[in-house]
């Protein structure tokens, strides 16, 4: 087969990498940045392989292209903690937690005895919920450098300069607007704090009916939060807004987030198109593979798959558009 050249590092150019050495394919990876960082929005995501909790808001086919997500992901040398998803609200927001039980399936309910069972730092605080228990996360930075570390092994290397050969697969994200009109970015603001004083062992939701929140543990102490999805065409830093509503959210989670350091605020453009489902592009020599919205890491395995059985076998992908303008 011709030389393939994949633009850029983030989950979707090296998920596809991936892929194609899987495949005995070695292709180029270029990426001024020369390593997966802070110039992909994959770098500062959850890492939340939730397909179910994500089915309350998402097509059918996010549910459906993201179940074997951990399953690949662990394959791959990401470290994946399999202890799924415990799903929460105030007393004064039930409602909010029966609306997501008659959206959601494969989760069971739970009393506030379980969930302090499950989450003993939680016992007390919150009269009962939900747990999705085949739910899984991983550290999103950790699983990036995993997949950039196994493809060197392959002899496959991020490259800062050179001009594509072959067949160009553009993984650029949201820098492919350039190309893709119908592009748009979905703003998602992200805080890192270290608080030893809590001990979380599973990604937890908590719902509220205008700041819906994750806290994901990230372990010796560290949570990444995160909750808003903003329509925006590019990037900014966290608002004040934002940060306060956050912080207020985790505290209402457990008041010893209060004591917590701030280790790093952050905010960065998904890429989306308008029904915020990931599509393979194809215009004469370059594949596009983008959209992958705020389902990055759960559906680009399967799109990676998608894209290399394309380029190696020829075989048309799910979500595919020919020649679109």
């Amino acid at each position: 087969m011709n030389q393939i050249t994949i633009l850029g590092s983030g989950v979707m150019g090296l998920c596809i990498a991936t892929e194609l050495a899987a495949r005995g394919i070695a292709p180029r990876i270029i990426d001024p940045a020369g390593k997966p960082g802070s110039q992909a929005c994959s770098w500062r995501a959850g890492g939340m392989l939730a397909p179910y909790c994500e089915a309350e808001s998402a097509e059918p086919v996010v549910l459906r292209l993201g179940v074997d997500a951990a399953d690949w992901w662990q394959a791959n040398g990401a470290e994946v903690v399999r202890r799924g998803t415990l799903v929460l609200a105030p007393s004064r927001d039930r409602t909010e937690l029966d609306r997501f039980a008659r959206l959601t399936e494969a989760h069971q309910p739970v009393t506030a005895e379980e969930i302090a069972a499950l989450e003993p730092e939680l016992a007390g605080r919150f009269p009962r919920g939900l747990h999705f228990a085949t739910e899984a996360h991983l550290n999103p930075r950790a699983a990036l450098l995993a997949l950039r570390d196994r493809l060197e092994e392959r002899g496959i290397r991020i490259e800062t300069e050179g001009n594509p050969t072959g067949m160009v697969v553009d993984a650029r994200g949201l820098a492919a607007r350039d190309e893709l009109h119908d592009l748009r970015g979905v703003r998602g603001e992200m805080l890192v704090i270290r608080c030893p004083e809590v001990t979380l062992t599973r990604t937890v939701r908590l719902l509220h009916p205008r700041i819906p929140l994750y806290v994901v543990p990230r372990g010796e102490g560290v949570y990444m939060i995160g909750a808003t999805m903003l329509e925006t065409g590019g990037k900014y830093r966290v608002t004040a807004r934002s940060a306060v509503e956050m912080l207020s959210a985790a505290y209402a989670l457990h008041p010893g987030f209060a004591e917590a350091e701030i280790l790093e605020l952050g905010s960065d453009a998904r890429p989306a198109f308008p029904d915020n489902l990931p599509r393979l592009r194809r215009r004469g020599g370059t594949l596009y593979a983008n959209g992958l919205y705020r389902h990055g890491y759960l559906l680009a395995p399967a799109v990676a798959r998608m894209a290399a059985d394309y380029l190696v076998e020829g075989r048309k992908p799910e979500f595919m558009d020919e020649d679109h303008p």
